[in-house]
């Protein structure tokens, strides 16, 4: 009987959209993490391990270095689950607790925490982007331990804070000593696996104007109206990046390094001309480009629409560079990690594992990067429906990579 045979039965299709369910119910929006993980410190204590919970305070952390940076800076908790092996490699399974806002509730067909189950989908915020790649986590150490299979190796279980913000929960983590010898992180990739991804950097433009009453508008300068050219000149960028900047793990993707404007904000009143407008948003950073050289771009192509512009020559705009910031990240395809996970991948699935990058930013920088400790992504859902009214994951998907985690598990880290 082979591993994956002798796993197969202990992983749980009920149990695991139990364990879904729960989490995706406990609001866990970044900053408010602290219920959801309280759950997974029982639940991981429950399994057996030697669970590490801990305060988390962005704010000491802002002078280590390698410090990913943050926008919200409360103290929340972090939870590692260790199960110790005889003597082997350590494999690490990340996954962030916290979520992005649902927005406006009223929208979804689904009330984005009821967790509702429809056939093969679970809805909820959060439920691919991450809660059911923690929930595939937490199925896989249960199947290896309830089917008695003794590793040599150990596997720790990373549940981490604050990574849509950045990164800190993870840089805590590793900052503690939760180290191990690779990483595997369940963002939600279809079960693809996933060596590297893009870069992130978080911009905020101020376009300043000149107020004056609406009826007489011609007499102000309307900030909204000057943000127009600087806005089509962030869009050619983005089309001369995406043709210019490539790498064959992106062969095929149309949009590889995105630039969005998220946040806009402009005027006081509807009868007053706006006399200063704030714009935000993100910008994709190719591999084997630097985030420096990305802002310059993104600066120079500001400044040139600005000086096309009689008034703003004259007061021109500003460009910060705020919050976290995520360096593009790779392991090399050939590591044991990722070899041996896209071998199990394609065994459970009976397809070839695909490999590719990605073009979304991730926590994987910062073991990579920063601690030297090479990984991957994989996990259940698609990242096209993270951050989406009515967010949704494949239970099937779930289970799927459940067994694939616990297959690479033995794996990976040796069975005495």
């Amino acid at each position: 009987m082979t591993v994956k045979e002798r796993l197969a039965p202990y992983i749980d299709r009920k149990h695991l959209t139990e364990t879904l369910r729960a989490l995706v119910r406990l609001r866990s929006v970044t900053g408010a993490e602290n219920a959801a993980q309280e759950w997974m410190a029982k639940a991981l204590t429950e399994l057996g391990g030697d669970v590490d919970v801990w305060r988390v305070d962005p704010a000491e952390m802002k002078a280590q270095r390698g410090y990913p940076g943050a926008r919200v800076d409360s103290p929340r908790l972090n939870v590692v689950g260790s199960f110790r092996g005889s003597g082997g490699p350590t494999l690490i399974l990340n996954g962030h607790m916290d979520t992005v806002t649902p927005g406006d509730e009223q929208s979804w067909t689904h009330a984005p925490f009821d967790a509702d189950v429809v056939g093969e989908r679970l809805y909820g915020r959060g439920a691919a982007d991450m809660k059911g790649g923690l929930t595939a986590i937490v199925g896989a150490v249960q199947a290896v331990r309830s089917a008695g299979i003794p590793l040599k190796g150990s596997v720790q279980v990373q549940s981490v804070i604050g990574e849509e913000d950045g990164g800190v929960g993870a840089f805590a983590a590793l900052a503690r000593g939760h180290t191990g010898d690779a990483v595997v992180i369940c963002e939600p990739t279809q079960l693809a696996v996933i060596p590297a991804h893009a870069g992130v950097t978080i911009f905020r433009i101020t376009v300043p104007g000149r107020a004056a009453h609406g009826c007489v508008r011609a007499e102000g300068v309307s900030a909204f109206e000057r943000f127009l050219p600087i806005h089509a000149a962030l869009k050619a960028l983005e089309e001369e990046r995406n043709r210019t900047v490539r790498h064959p793990l992106y062969d095929g993707m149309a949009l590889p390094w995105p630039l969005s404007i998220g946040i806009v904000q402009a005027g006081t009143w509807p009868a007053i001309v706006p006399e200063r407008l704030v714009a935000e948003g993100r910008i994709g950073v190719g591999l084997g480009e630097t985030i420096e050289d990305v802002r310059r771009q993104l600066e120079d192509a500001v400044e040139r629409a600005a000086r096309a512009d009689a008034f703003l020559r004259e007061h021109p705009p500003t460009v910060e560079w705020v919050g976290g910031v995520w360096e593009p990240s790779r392991s090399s395809p050939d590591h044991p990690i990722v070899r041996t996970l896209q071998r199990v991948a394609a065994d459970v699935t009976g397809a070839p594992a695909r490999i590719c990058g990605a073009p979304y930013g991730s926590d994987l920088r910062l073991f990579t990067n920063v601690f030297g400790i090479p990984g991957v992504l994989f996990g259940p859902g698609d990242i096209r429906l993270a951050h989406f009214t009515d967010e949704y994951v494949s239970l099937a998907e779930v289970e799927c990579a459940a067994l694939v985690l616990a297959t690479t598990i033995c794996e990976y880290c040796g069975v005495r």
